[in-house]
């Protein structure tokens, strides 16, 4: 690998990692920002023998599925093919998947490019960043800016995607549209195959803890009675006579909620942590569950503000899925700001139970504020884009209190002996938010859309209230953590 430091003053490494994740990015939140109106096409041809809700519900547990995936491919990568080989298999997967919406194959080819995404998106998603990491040596000062260089070319990739696979869409259709997300993951493939040869290490080709021969058998049974078991339930969902898609929803949003619990069951019944540790990890508890809460609220963007743009704000000069630009244009616009606040605030700085409160606040009003169009001028006329303009703005100040925040308290509230399942656990909140979203952002309509905006926006406040008073029981828990 070249040591030289030759992008943006850090290892070359970062500008293949850099290349690939943006291109990654760029696939996804492009096929994403159009995902649900293309369904409801689907529907209005008769191809796809859904309601509308039952789309937006398609769309939360699809998100879940991807966060869920993530801690299946971390554990290949570690355990059986290396962080590199992962990653790139992974970027196949995705290609694939947008290549068959880019085909004119119907619902079939809807929900098989779904599948390999989720597959896909697993295995690159969490390794790829995993791969910034081994660029450093520990100790390096250049490393936050290597990974702050890193999430700009998420954002940056999540920013472009929606405005330009939004005006191919509404000028030449749908599969085109989807054809260019196929394309950026080729072109994020490509960099990424000759990049990575001459920029990262050799190590990564291998994995970090491979499987020992006697790990084998036990695993492949592991696996084996887990598929016996969804067999089984499947079986059962048929006898019962549960066989629609909704019914199928239902059971991963319980897989979800499942996993998270049985990680938290483990690790504090474990007698590898000890008192401290296991103080620590109920202090985190709550945490989580605000976490569900914010990631419940923000994974709407793509559902139900995605529904709000297209049936209840004038369009007329753009697309309705421009609007899924402005998540990673307020993270980009916000980032500058919080890192230079949180450096400069040294002393008597919030803590993180209090900054997640306060971030769960901002969540909420994103949600009230839209119930103004609705209260002012009725649900029946077009409002002005500004309400969605400003309802982005505020949930990602919330975003900014609580993501980064989140991921910071995690890997310093986590036992030795679980750090990365805690990790894991973070990234298992957005997978438990957007799977409790399927259950109901099929409620949403324009004649219930005050009542909506103002259940969830209230909740969200309450409890964000609700942790204000916790924040010190909360604190005094985390033993000596900030």
């Amino acid at each position: 690998m070249e040591q030289d430091k030759k992008f943006l003053g850090q290892p070359r490494g970062l500008a293949t990692l850099f290349m690939t994740e943006m291109w990654e990015r760029f696939s996804y939140y492009g096929m994403r920002a159009i995902l649900l109106y293309y369904m409801w096409y689907l529907i209005s041809t008769g191809d796809l023998h859904i309601t509308r809700a039952v789309a937006a519900s398609i769309m939360a547990i699809y998100a879940s599925m991807v966060y869920l995936s993530g801690a299946v491919g971390g554990y290949i990568a570690d355990r059986i093919l290396g962080a590199r080989k992962t990653v790139f298999y992974g970027g196949v997967l995705i290609m694939l998947g947008h290549m068959l919406l880019a085909l004119p194959f119907g619902s079939p080819a809807l929900f098989a490019s779904m599948f390999l995404i989720i597959l896909g998106t697993g295995l690159l998603k969490p390794n790829v960043s995993s791969l910034v990491g081994t660029l450093y040596k520990t100790g390096d000062n250049a490393r936050d800016a290597g990974f702050s260089i890193f999430v700009f070319g998420i954002n940056l990739g999540a920013f472009l995607a929606p405005l330009i696979v939004g005006a191919t869409q509404e000028r030449f259709g749908y599969h085109l549209a989807f054809s260019l997300a196929a394309f950026g993951m080729l072109i994020g493939l490509i960099q990424y195959h000759f990049g990575s040869k001459k920029n990262l290490h050799e190590d990564s080709l291998y994995p970090n803890d491979p499987l020992q021969t006697e790990e084998i058998r036990p695993l492949i049974l592991k696996v084996l009675i887990g598929f016996i078991i969804l067999v089984l339930v499947i079986i059962l969902m048929i006898l019962m006579g549960w066989t629609d898609i909704q019914a199928y929803i239902n059971l991963m949003t319980v897989i979800a909620v499942l996993v998270p619990l049985g990680y938290f069951v483990q690790i504090i019944t474990s007698p590898k942590i000890d008192a401290i540790e296991r103080s620590r990890v109920v202090a985190y508890i709550p945490l989580f569950l605000a976490a569900v809460l914010f990631w419940a609220i923000e994974e709407q963007g793509s559902v139900v503000l995605a529904t709000f743009a297209k049936t209840r704000v004038d369009t007329t000069h753009f697309p309705a899925s421009w609007f899924q630009s402005l998540n990673p244009f307020f993270i980009m616009l916000y980032t500058p700001f919080f890192a230079w606040l949180w450096t400069k605030w040294t002393k008597n700085q919030p803590s993180s139970p209090l900054k997640f409160s306060i971030g769960l606040m901002f969540a909420g009003a994103s949600f009230l504020l839209l119930t103004l169009p609705g209260l002012l001028f009725g649900t029946a006329v077009k409002v002005s884009p500004t309400w969605l303009v400003g309802s982005w703005a505020l949930v990602i100040i919330g975003e900014m209190l609580i993501s980064p925040v989140g991921l910071s308290a995690t890997t310093k509230l986590a036992p030795k002996a679980y750090m990365s399942q805690m990790m894991s656990m973070w990234f298992l909140s957005s997978a438990v938010g957007s799977a409790l979203n399927a259950q109901f952002v099929g409620l949403y309509t324009a004649n219930n859309e005050v009542t909506y905006f103002a259940a969830f926006g209230g909740v969200a406040v309450l409890l964000g209230i609700l942790l204000v008073f916790l924040a010190r029981p909360v604190h005094k828990l985390m033993q000596g953590v900030n």
